[in-house]
């Protein structure tokens, strides 16, 4: 497979995913984090699933295209295992949707990463919450959820979070 496909790929698979995970958490109350912004294109895509919904941010640095920057009260900028405590203290167990989109291009680098900063994630998911993430997770609240019809396994992981 070319370069080219496996991004075409992987682009289908998050937006199918993401649009799974807006459909699985309905209307109920709560936030939604994003943790690697990059250029935008996912976190513009969820707010325009999720109008009303807030919405928090988490990057080293914002690059992203100037149209998809969210306001500077939702952006949480630093390293990961930083911001998510500082987070933790400020929206406690209420976000229903986290995407995870963490990938440094090195795979064991970006499962190790992902491995560190989960349970910094979790402490911020309510019971019922979905995460969408990059990377494998395993952690005992976080069981693994079908994948949407068209995505191969291993490409994207999806989760729902079980109450404690």
């Amino acid at each position: 497979m070319s370069r080219l496909d496996s991004a075409i790929r992987r682009l289908q698979a998050q937006k199918l995913s993401l649009e799974w995970a807006v459909s699985a958490i309905g209307d109920r109350s709560g936030n939604a984090i994003e943790l690697g912004l990059g250029n935008g294109r996912t976190f513009d895509h969820l707010r325009s699933l999720m109008p009303d919904r807030p919405f928090y941010v988490f990057d080293r640095q914002v690059a992203a295209h100037p149209d998809c920057i969210p306001a500077k009260d939702r952006i949480f900028l630093g390293d990961f295992r930083e911001t998510l405590v500082q987070a933790r203290d400020q929206l406690g167990p209420t976000v229903l949707l986290a995407h995870l989109d963490i990938g440094t291009g090195e795979k064991q680098t970006s499962i190790a990463l992902a491995a560190e900063i989960a349970p910094l994630v979790d402490a911020l998911l309510a019971d019922g919450a979905v995460v969408v993430s990059d990377q494998p997770v395993e952690l005992p609240r976080w069981k693994d959820a079908p994948l949407p019809d068209g995505i191969s396994p291993g490409r994207i992981h999806l989760y729902r979070i079980a109450a404690t």
